[in-house]
């Protein structure tokens, strides 16, 4: 069969609030409690929430406050990173036992290509129940999958049958659930640009799809060839075992905000102390410096410098650091400030192949 495209059985296993579930793993007086990983305290930040607390609206990235004020009775631990990865090894040791294609995005999602897998079994639907079934009997944890022809698909596919469920798009059925997809539902598509979106009268996959790819260009820059592609079921990333980070970054939310420049230097220095060493266990280096600073009203700015040459030592991030600091007056007191190094000499500049997808993919999901 001519196929114009790679024939691609991937899954996107997702783990059910993880850090959030293995608190309560480890502590059953904690089971079917509204439980928030963080901080409570006024410049706390949830990490992660229980299923019970999320009925309150409580999300990650929340600060402690709200998350408190929309559940009074929530209960606040501690995150334990360690144990968190203990338990993701675990989980991705089961993965390696069906194909050494795994792309772990955090410690609690990855993507699997098991296109050829080691159990030789041609279905990859199986495959992901087996995967799950295991962790649950094996890790204690529910987790949940979606499955289908390239990582876009099974990234969205994961998220409809939350928590300890999975979805299947087969290909005869990908173009048809892309077009009823709305459009807030779209792997890389945030609130501003949904919002953007529906006020062109872009709401449906359907929709996206009627747009020409000038169109979409036009009012979304580089970002409107991936929607054109993408809801037309095309997406030809692989499955990168060895993940290249593209940008390493260090930052800090403060217990007061600071209103003078001289207190940020000091707590930017330590900032690119964390870099360096981040960098340099990593060995990497790279070219492009970014100041991160969120203000006490929540606003968010960036300013960013590129250098002609790579660097990973402190004193020459912090000197380019401190010119982005005094390039313009500071808008308000600031909460939170961070440094990232990207255009990273891990980076190669490879074309992205774009297909058009043109007959359907007939091999068993």
């Amino acid at each position: 069969m001519n196929l114009d495209f790679p024939q691609r059985k991937i899954i996107h296993v997702d783990m059910d609030a993880f850090y959030a579930s293995v608190e309560q793993m480890d502590d059953p007086t904690l089971k079917g409690k509204p439980l928030a990983v963080g901080g409570a305290e006024k410049r706390g930040v949830v990490a992660a929430a229980s299923y019970e607390a999320r009925k309150f609206g409580v999300r990650s990235a929340m600060s402690g406050y709200m998350a408190k004020k929309n559940c009074p009775d929530l209960i606040f631990v501690p995150p334990r990173f360690e144990r968190y990865k203990e338990i993701s090894l675990k989980i991705r040791n089961i993965f390696y036992d069906y194909t050494d294609l795994v792309e772990p995005l955090s410690l609690d999602e990855a993507y699997l290509d098991v296109t050829t897998n080691k159990k030789g079994n041609p279905s990859a639907s199986l495959i992901a129940k087996e995967i799950r079934q295991r962790i649950l009997s094996e890790v204690g944890l529910t987790a949940s999958a979606g499955i289908s022809i390239n990582k876009f698909i099974a990234k969205v596919a994961s998220d409809y049958n939350k928590p300890n469920g999975q979805k299947t798009v087969n290909p005869e059925e990908v173009i048809s659930f892309l077009e009823e997809l709305e459009i807030r539902k779209f792997y890389g598509v945030g609130k501003v640009t949904a919002d953007k979106m529906y006020q062109l009268g872009i709401f449906t996959g359907k929709d996206l799809k009627g747009k020409s790819i000038e169109f979409l260009k036009e009012h979304f820059g580089k970002s409107g060839e991936y929607y054109y592609h993408v809801v037309r079921g095309i997406h030809n990333s692989e499955v990168k075992p060895n993940r290249i980070p593209k940008s390493v970054g260090a930052e800090r939310t403060f217990g007061e905000n600071l209103s003078s420049e001289i207190f940020m230097l000091q707590r930017l220095e330590n900032i690119a102390m964390e870099l360096e060493k981040r960098l340099k266990k990593a060995k990497i280096s790279g070219k492009t410096v970014t100041l991160k600073i969120k203000y006490s009203d929540f606003s968010l700015q960036t300013r960013s410098k590129t250098l002609p040459y790579f660097i990973a030592e402190k004193s020459l991030i912090l000197e380019t650091t401190k010119e982005l600091l005094y390039q313009e007056k500071m808008e308000n007191s600031v909460r939170l400030l961070g440094i990232s190094l990207s255009n990273l000499n891990t980076e190669k500049n490879e074309p992205l192949e774009q297909k058009i997808l043109t007959v359907q993919l007939r091999f068993d999901f």
